[in-house]
């Protein structure tokens, strides 16, 4: 029983890291679709929260592996995304799909939210574990709040 057991077990074991991969490619995949759609739209708004989700994929792994470069360059991927996002909800053409006739609050905390991605971006331009890890769970928090908030 024993020597069936262990080849079995080391072949389970192998066969995980393979499983988890292709299960993250296809959790990729179906974002990037969603993120194409959004696009499709024209909605600055959706594109940015898309493209936010699959940065911070990164940036959690980054900082858990207290990978600074690597925060850097899933932190770069969001240029341009909030001056959009900034420019149709002023306009009108883009509202929260919640609490619209709260946009002062919204801008409040986009406006802090963007701040703490720089202060994320300085801690990883120093490689700075620590400040990298409180200000991605401070950044987490905001998204999950403004979310509770905002989002239906």
């Amino acid at each position: 029983m024993k020597k069936t057991f262990l080849p079995l077990a080391l072949l389970s074991l192998t066969a995980f890291p393979a499983f988890a991969v292709e299960q993250h490619h296809n959790a990729a995949a179906a974002i990037d679709k969603k993120a194409a759609a959004a696009t499709a739209t024209g909605n600055p708004l959706l594109e940015e929260m898309f493209a936010l989700d699959s940065a911070f994929k990164e940036v959690v792994s980054g900082v858990a592996l207290g990978d600074g470069p690597r925060v850097l360059k899933a932190i770069e991927t969001l240029h341009g995304k909030r001056e959009k996002t900034v420019e149709a909800l002023h306009s009108g053409e883009v509202k929260p799909p919640k609490n619209a006739d709260k946009m002062k609050e919204f801008e409040g905390l986009d406006s802090e939210f963007h701040s703490d991605l720089e202060t994320l971006a300085a801690a990883a331009s120093k490689n700075d574990t620590g400040a990298m890890v409180s200000t991605t769970k401070k950044l987490l928090d905001g998204c999950v709040n403004c979310h509770k908030t905002f989002r239906e």
